[in-house]
């Protein structure tokens, strides 16, 4: 046999073995809003094949919504969405074994026009705030607090509330409708982008009501039996986000092949949502439960059995920390 015969089924054997084992990778089927910022971080791990330099192969769905990743990943045709503990905390006290990996710490603020006199909060009285989320609105109630702390303003009495999808709410305060608006934090990106500019952020409202602006309000949701099971899995796609996370922290060049799936308008906004984005990430170490534990507190206080269910205090196990 010629020396080139055996190189080349040395090299198809390599191509066989290679392709076994990657049947043979355990396959994690993650359910994400179709158009959701989080496809950019899962756009980066597939791109640069971080999950199967991780030893599995991810495999993402699109949805419509928030309600049907849940409705896929509680009835098993996903293994992983992405959500905010507090649900996760609400889910574990009504005895649903889910668990938690820190995927950004993005929150928003509350913008106004860019010519707005308003300084404070209290400047809003009688005016229309436009809220994407609904009246649970993890923000708008931490704003909500903080005025009342602050300012002695029951916001919620003094100013009228205009609920909305994230777009209706971008697209009527960009035409100056309202006085004021909430929004997930890419849309406020792109207002800021417009010519609008924030009144006061939820991590400023945080701070002043005693809250740890660190702890991470979104992440991956995956269930426990996953975690027993198979700790491995969940541990080398917490390590795949970080991959991805480290590498968008530094290199504009991949932000740049990127921006084609950012829905950018224009460089202001793309800069806007690169900077927003990596302002959110968090921190590689373990999640403070303690400061988790007061966040809870307060949200139990200020939205009751209707935000939090029976989740009064922390419940033990919900974040997949680091080296556990």
């Amino acid at each position: 046999m010629s020396f080139m015969k055996v190189l080349r089924g040395s090299a198809a054997a390599l191509i066989t073995l290679a392709g076994a084992a990657w049947a043979e990778a355990p396959v994690l089927r993650a359910a994400v809003l179709q158009y959701g910022t989080v496809n950019w971080e899962l756009d980066v791990i597939k791109h640069n094949q971080f999950d199967a330099k991780n030893g599995f192969a991810l495999e993402v769905q699109g949805v419509a919504g928030g309600s049907a990743a849940k409705v896929a990943f509680q009835g098993g045709e996903a293994d992983v969405i992405v959500s905010d503990w507090l649900w996760v905390a609400r889910q574990r006290a009504a005895g649903k074994d889910f668990v938690f990996i820190p995927y950004s710490r993005a929150v928003g603020a509350l913008m106004v026009p860019g010519d707005s006199e308003a300084q404070t909060l209290a400047d809003l009285k009688g005016q229309k705030i436009g809220i994407a989320g609904g009246p649970l609105d993890k923000s708008w109630l931490i704003l909500q607090a903080y005025a009342e702390q602050e300012h002695g303003v029951d916001l919620a009495a003094e100013t009228e509330q205009v609920f909305g999808a994230p777009p209706l709410i971008f697209k009527t305060a960009l035409q100056g409708e309202l006085g004021g608006a909430i929004n997930f934090w890419h849309f406020l990106a792109k207002m800021e982008a417009g010519g609008m500019k924030p009144l006061v952020t939820v991590d400023q409202a945080a701070e002043a009501l005693g809250l740890d602006t660190q702890t991470p309000l979104l992440g991956y949701v995956l269930k426990g039996e996953m975690l027993r099971d198979n700790p491995e899995l969940v541990h080398a796609m917490a390590q795949a986000s970080r991959n991805a996370k480290d590498l968008l922290a530094r290199d504009d060049a991949e932000w740049d092949r990127l921006r084609p799936r950012m829905n950018a308008k224009t460089d202001a906004q793309f800069d806007a949502l690169k900077a927003g984005f990596r302002a959110g990430i968090p921190d590689a170490g373990p999640v403070d439960e303690d400061a988790a534990a007061k966040m809870l507190a307060l949200m139990a206080k200020l939205g009751g059995e209707d935000l939090v269910g029976k989740a009064q205090d922390l419940p033990d196990g919900i974040f997949v920390q680091p080296g556990s």
